[in-house]
């Protein structure tokens, strides 16, 4: 399979690092390295946001040591330049969009349905962390 540059959503990110279960291997693959996570800062800003969130109750030291060790080592930095607005039905997830345009990612993996309900972003299949992990089986 040719190396895969993957544009992680938000809730996929979280299910990786924070849940066991099938998504955490998403987590195990990209620290082997068998996929590129690419993301914007505006993107990594979202990481931390939802990881101080109450319910999974960490510290600014864990969020801190999750984000340095575990996230940003693998993953590729990318500048948008083009910023999107209106293509996916909620504003907030335009920027995974705008960011595997810039990069001309293989992929977007996303748990959200108004990401995958429009399955393909010029070119680039959206698909859910089930689909994209059946893939390195």
């Amino acid at each position: 399979m040719s190396h895969k540059r993957a544009v992680l959503d938000t809730n996929v990110v979280i299910s990786a690092l924070i849940f066991k279960g099938e998504a955490s291997r998403l987590h195990s693959l990209w620290k082997k390295k068998a996929f590129t996570v690419i993301a914007s800062g505006e993107i990594v800003e979202e990481y931390i946001k939802v990881l101080a969130y109450p319910k999974f109750n960490l510290t600014e030291r864990d969020i801190e040591n999750i984000i340095q060790e575990e996230i940003i080592p693998y993953i590729e930095p990318v500048t948008v330049t083009d910023k999107l607005s209106g293509v996916c039905v909620d504003p907030d997830d335009d920027k995974f969009l705008a960011c595997a345009e810039a990069a001309k990612a293989d992929v977007i993996v996303s748990g959200d349905s108004h990401l995958l309900s429009l399955k393909m972003f010029k070119g680039c299949p959206i698909l859910t962390a089930e689909k994209f992990l059946k893939k390195f089986r």
